[in-house]
């Protein structure tokens, strides 16, 4: 059941709580780590998740992807893992605040470790907002959290995508996020992992400027076919958000207009 209490809880000095403008749900945050963005609300709303569906968030952070897709009534069961034990921590305090501590699991575990947690083949999707920063980027946050949650390793998406194919049931799928100028890159080694992508949507900032992201679903042990859905674009050229980001964002819903 989707929290409804409006009472303030306990926030410490360091931390921020967001009103997440959907079905009463709300975030706390660490104002020196890692936060959540656009990226994933449009992960949240590009992943097809069912309503019943088993799905396991790797790399959960603060647990906004859980929340979100609860939010969005896509899941019924849920794990979380992530490898930072403060996050984690944060993670089970925001199921808690949202009454969802009963449907997210929290587990404290690397990715590629899943397997000694939860059951092979037994999950129906993945969700994925993995690290995008390689780890020699020059302006590396000097914040271990933050550092860790946006540099990748040399093996992170390795890990990852093992870790999924371990605990995903046959056909089962993993959706994620990722850099659009690394599309390429991400697709092959999903498919190393015999992943295989089959649809893709990119988002582009505005319809004069590149695209920036790139929404990828991908198969376990599929046959090699790929989809590419319309592109999507965020704002107008008078700055706005377009009908389809407020769509996404619930704003007509929470507005009227």
């Amino acid at each position: 059941m989707l929290s409804k209490n409006l009472l303030r809880p306990d926030v410490a000095e360091d931390e921020t709580m967001e009103d997440l403008q959907l079905q009463g749900l709300r975030l706390i945050q660490k104002k020196k780590a890692f936060r959540f963005g656009m990226d994933s609300v449009l992960l949240a709303d590009f992943a097809g998740i069912r309503p019943d569906d088993t799905v396991t968030d790797l790399g959960c952070g603060n647990g906004i992807l859980p929340i979100l897709l609860k939010g969005r009534n896509k899941g019924k069961l849920f794990f979380a893992v992530e490898i930072m034990p403060e996050a984690a921590k944060l993670a089970e305090r925001n199921m808690i605040l949202n009454g969802l501590e009963k449907d997210v699991i929290v587990i404290t575990a690397d990715a590629s470790d899943v397997g000694r947690y939860i059951a092979s083949c037994s999950v129906d999707a993945v969700v994925c907002n993995p690290p995008y920063g390689p780890p020699e980027a020059s302006l590396t946050s000097p914040n271990k959290e933050k550092a860790r949650a946006r540099s990748q390793q040399a093996d992170t998406l390795d890990r990852f995508f093992a870790g999924a194919f371990t605990i995903l049931k046959g056909k089962g799928k993993i959706f994620l996020v990722y850099p659009a100028p690394q599309m390429l890159s991400v697709m092959k080694k999903l498919q190393e992992h015999h992943l295989e992508p089959k649809r893709f949507r990119l988002v582009y900032p505005c319809e004069n400027k590149a695209a920036n992201l790139v929404l990828i679903e991908a198969v376990k042990d599929a046959k090699p076919t790929l989809h590419p859905l319309p592109p999507l674009i965020v704002y107008n050229p008078d700055g706005s958000l377009t009908k389809e980001l407020k769509s996404v964002y619930h704003i007509e819903e929470q507005t009227g207009f």
